[in-house]
């Protein structure tokens, strides 16, 4: 273990700007330095049963069980996404070092926050079954709650692209007639990063599908329209405005954003459900934490009650024509093909 520890330390410190033991500021050729040194040692003279057992993971191996952890933060329950983090941790870390690996880890980055809530959600004490003097359904955890997220989110510096890529995200969705602040969902999505992509092919700010990126009109392919700062939130703004006409609500369209508007809508016509709090403990954990997560990161970054957003702002009716009522029809139209590959577009 002591190896694959000292490596994780030195990459740590190569990424954090730590300062060294003695006070002295490591820079991040002197760790490089001391990183490929002590990879030189321990590749010739650690036995081979020992490097392949704490070796750190290769690229492929990463994706793999990227891959893996996606499917199961679509689709899992709080203990299968508590049991991800050790491992994700490592993934991340992982990833900074590799040629390439930003685009991974600005996606795995700020999904690491729904494992560290999910463990707490499985470490805290069960919840007492309910008395015929309480309700019936009970309490969210806090991890599910919008005051957990904004403390959170509160804590933590601003992307350092948001300066560049945020008035440009705002004026697209202004002009769609959304709130402009919920351009932040796109750090939430990809950490402000251009291209960042998921392990299964979502890609961009606002990590959009293949299939859902061209039902937009966002060319997929080279050049990738995916990366537009314009244009993706022009594609991102009017799925939302779409979602919003749907289900009257920004949490329901937020969370139809992240699951799917059919999952959504079915699970609110099966509870007689009319809201996302009803709704919450019925979707996916991740669409559980990802809509308050985003709520958050808009009150946090504008200083703002984000449940006091305004709806849709009344548009040109050539708007109306020309981007809502097609691509209505168009989302209707779910490529069964893709869907056996992805989850519910988006």
């Amino acid at each position: 273990m002591f190896p694959k520890l000292i490596r994780i330390v030195l990459v740590a410190l190569a990424t954090s700007g730590v300062s060294s033991p003695l006070g002295a500021q490591v820079s991040e050729e002197t760790v490089e330095e001391l990183l490929r040194i002590g990879q030189g040692i321990w590749e010739d003279y650690a036995p081979p049963e020992l490097q392949e057992e704490y070796r750190l993971p290769t690229m492929e191996e990463i994706e793999e069980f990227l891959r893996a952890f996606e499917s199961d933060l679509e689709q899992g329950n709080v203990q299968q996404l508590a049991a991800y983090a050790p491992q994700a941790r490592i993934a991340l870390t992982a990833l900074r070092q590799f040629q390439g690996g930003d685009s991974l880890a600005d996606w795995l980055e700020p999904r690491i926050d729904y494992l560290e809530a999910a463990q707490m959600v499985v470490s805290r004490p069960p919840v007492p079954k309910p008395t015929p003097e309480q309700p019936k359904t009970p309490p969210l955890a806090p991890q599910y709650t919008q005051s957990y997220w904004l403390e959170k989110m509160a804590s933590r510096p601003m992307p350092e692209k948001a300066k560049r890529y945020m008035p440009v995200f705002k004026k697209a969705f202004r002009e769609k007639g959304v709130p402009a602040e919920l351009a932040w969902l796109s750090e939430v999505e990809s950490s402000l990063n251009l291209h960042a992509r998921s392990p299964v092919g979502a890609y961009g700010p606002f990590q959009f599908m293949p299939p859902t990126a061209e039902r937009f009109g966002l060319k997929v392919g080279s050049p990738d329209e995916r990366a537009d700062p314009r244009k993706s939130a022009t594609a991102a703004a009017t799925y939302l405005s779409i979602l919003y006409k749907q289900f009257q609500s920004w949490p329901l369209a937020i969370a139809a954003y992240n699951a799917g508007e059919g999952r959504v809508g079915r699970t609110l016509e099966a509870a007689k459900a009319t809201t996302f709090e009803e709704i919450a403990l019925k979707l996916p954990a991740e669409t559980r934490m990802y809509v308050p997560k985003v709520l958050a990161t808009v009150s946090a970054r504008e200083s703002i009650d984000a449940s006091q957003l305004p709806g849709l702002a009344l548009l040109p009716r050539q708007h109306e024509e020309n981007s809502v009522s097609i691509l209505l029809a168009q989302i209707e139209q779910v490529d069964q093909a893709a869907k056996s590959h992805w989850r519910e577009p988006r």
